[in-house]
């Protein structure tokens, strides 16, 4: 089981770092931050399908064809952990090493964008205001990391949670084919 969620795990963190990396440098040279993040979420369920593979090939290859909710979740909760966090390395990398301006880009892209939808000027200064704070977290790794978390787990786990309603199996009497 370790090794098939090792697998998966890995093979999902490849996928979601090659694609993150490519968008945010496509995002960040063409400031282009909302179809970015669109692909970027499209991207991350993409390699959540190894959650689904990892599951079925436990439950059909490694267990007689059964498999418990609750241990489906588990492997699919342990993809999700090694791919986010694969995914949260590859950001501070990225980040810290080749795109440091990203925050003054994309606050500066969120203005333009509030000013286009016809903010007040007392709406700017909130918007204003709340991409300050968001760049002052910006300047801590621990907050990067828990913020980058943030974007990524909640995917994995509704994806696990799906694949294990899908696959739970208590069975394998309904398994003929």
């Amino acid at each position: 089981m370790k090794r098939n969620i090792l697998i998966c795990g890995l093979i999902s963190g490849i996928i979601v770092v090659i694609l993150m990396v490519y968008m945010s440098m496509a995002c960040y040279k063409n400031e282009d931050f909302e179809s970015s993040m669109v692909l970027g979420y499209a991207s991350m369920i993409l390699s959540f399908s190894l959650i689904f593979v990892g599951i079925k090939n436990y439950r059909d290859k490694l267990n007689n064809g059964i498999v418990t909710f609750g241990k489906a979740f588990k492997i699919g909760l342990y993809i999700t952990l090694i791919a986010s966090t694969m995914y949260v390395l590859a950001w501070l990398v990225e980040y810290y090493l080749f795109i440091p301006d990203f925050m003054d880009k994309y606050t500066a892209h969120v203005m333009r964008e509030a000013g286009r939808e016809g903010a007040s000027q007392t709406e700017l200064n909130e918007k204003a205001a709340e991409m300050l704070s968001y760049k002052e977290m910006y300047k801590s790794p621990i907050l990067v990391i828990l913020l980058t978390y943030s974007e990524i787990l909640p995917v994995g786990l509704i994806v696990s949670l799906i694949s294990a309603l899908i696959l739970k199996r208590k069975s394998n009497l309904g398994a003929a084919v």
